[in-house]
């Protein structure tokens, strides 16, 4: 189908409306199993300091195992999107969430590098929560009976979102208080058992009303009742599709988008993998911060992050995802360039480098619900996820590059400068060649 029910084609008939109750609880649930799949996944960043000093790893060595992990990671989140899109929104957040749990589980008993970066890759199922997030949540928005949320979706979804600062922030006060008493291989086994009860949680949920249709039809089709499925679809004011799944996001209005924010989505993990998901190593490394005091700078670094991702929902709202977008990566490039060149100090480096976190991650409330205006729902899931996805190469391109630098002896600020700093301002430029949501819909 080339048009989307939820966002007023013409129709005889309207989807079922989601009540207040039913929408407000899926957003709970949706934040709180983003923010424990973001736990678990930047735990594995902020312990590699501790987990080099077990396993004997030096500095080049720990990147490339990093690297290693991302490139299972971006297998495991490419797969996730058709399978969303076959298996239905509700499903797809349970699986999602139960993949967190496994991974934190098995993190904490692996014996080495192989087995670390299989387990690792888990975490693939974690991170591709977001995309999940963003389809649901952007569908049951587009049908709520809570007038507010559909007033303010993008403010809503922003505070959604800002489980990312959240989850690293609660990784890194639970290793500051519980790596001393349990060691790194307890800090892993306790993000279990939220993620475990999360997971319950969410078969409660209620499937969204856009993908009961579409899995209505697409039974329709198979039966043979082709016509029935059409006239059926028409009814919703659908009209035929020729592409689905991957095919469908390289084809028509999607393409562009696709590309675009494929580039610029890929390059801003530059920014994320270096700054974000190896933020301790940054500090330790780069401005010669102790662990601990690495960590208690990122616990303020991360809360200021979480008023970035409020920050952007709203103004995303008021004057256009796309371009709020698109100056915050630029904003956050310069920020991550004044911390690592002329920095000095706790205060200038904890400003700073709360800046460029806030005008880094913030973006992404604006961004991934933006993704969801950017596809049909047969394609919905498919689409978001594909553009997470490719974070992973982002993350490996970005890990790659420091670990070239670092074997050829370049220092890890000078690293964090080129690859982090830069790409991040990169990816804001880019970001300006994105078409708007206004004309998407035109």
């Amino acid at each position: 189908m080339s048009s989307d029910p939820s966002v007023g084609a013409p129709s005889t008939a309207v989807l079922p409306r989601f009540s207040v109750r039913d929408t407000r609880r899926a957003t709970l649930l949706a934040f709180l199993a983003w923010t424990f799949a973001v736990y678990d996944y930047i735990l594995f960043g902020t312990l590699l300091p501790e987990m080099s000093l077990t396993f004997g790893w030096d500095a080049s060595t720990a990147s490339l195992v990093s690297t290693l992990v991302s490139i299972g990671t971006a297998v495991v989140v490419l797969v996730i999107g058709p399978v969303v899109d076959l298996i239905g929104r509700r499903r797809g957040m349970i699986l999602t969430v139960a993949g967190t749990a496994v991974s934190s589980a098995a993190s904490a008993v692996a014996p080495g590098i192989a087995s670390l970066v299989g387990i690792r890759a888990l975490s693939g199922l974690g991170l591709s929560e977001q995309a999940v997030n963003a389809t649901y949540l952007n569908e049951i928005y587009a049908v709520t009976e809570d007038k507010k949320i559909s007033r303010h979706r993008g403010l809503i979804y922003s505070l959604v979102q800002g489980g990312w600062p959240l989850g690293v922030l609660i990784a890194s006060a639970f290793v500051a208080v519980f790596l001393p008493l349990v060691g790194w291989r307890g800090c892993f086994l306790l993000a279990f058992f939220p993620a475990v009860i999360i997971a319950v949680l969410c078969r409660t949920l209620k499937e969204s009303p856009q993908f009961e249709l579409e899995k209505k039809l697409r039974i329709m089709r198979k039966q043979g009742q082709t016509a029935e499925a059409d006239a059926e679809a028409a009814r919703y004011g659908l009209v035929k599709q020729e592409s689905v799944g991957l095919k469908a996001i390289f084809h028509g209005p999607a393409l562009r988008n696709t590309l675009v924010l494929g580039l610029a989505w890929l390059v801003n993990w530059f920014g994320i993998q270096v700054f974000s998901v190896l933020g301790t190593t940054v500090l330790t490394e780069g401005k010669g911060v102790s662990f601990t005091g690495s960590l208690l700078m990122l616990i303020v670094i991360n809360a200021v992050g979480y008023l970035g991702y409020v920050f952007h929902g709203w103004a995303g709202d008021r004057f256009g995802r796309r371009n709020v977008i698109a100056i915050g990566w630029v904003l956050s490039g310069v920020f991550f360039m004044l911390t690592l060149t002329i920095a000095q100090g706790t205060a200038a480096v904890v400003l700073l480098y709360s800046l460029g976190m806030f005008f880094l991650i913030g973006p992404y409330a604006a961004l991934l619900f933006y993704m969801g205006e950017c596809y049909e729902t047969q394609c919905r899931a498919t689409g978001t996820a594909f553009l997470s996805a490719l974070s992973q190469p982002g993350a490996i391109v970005a890990g790659v590059i420091v670990t070239s630098m670092l074997a050829s002896g370049q220092s890890w600020t000078h690293a964090a400068l080129v690859v982090g700093a830069l790409g991040t301002l990169v990816s804001g430029i880019l970001m300006f060649g994105a078409r708007t949501a206004e004309r998407l819909k035109g």
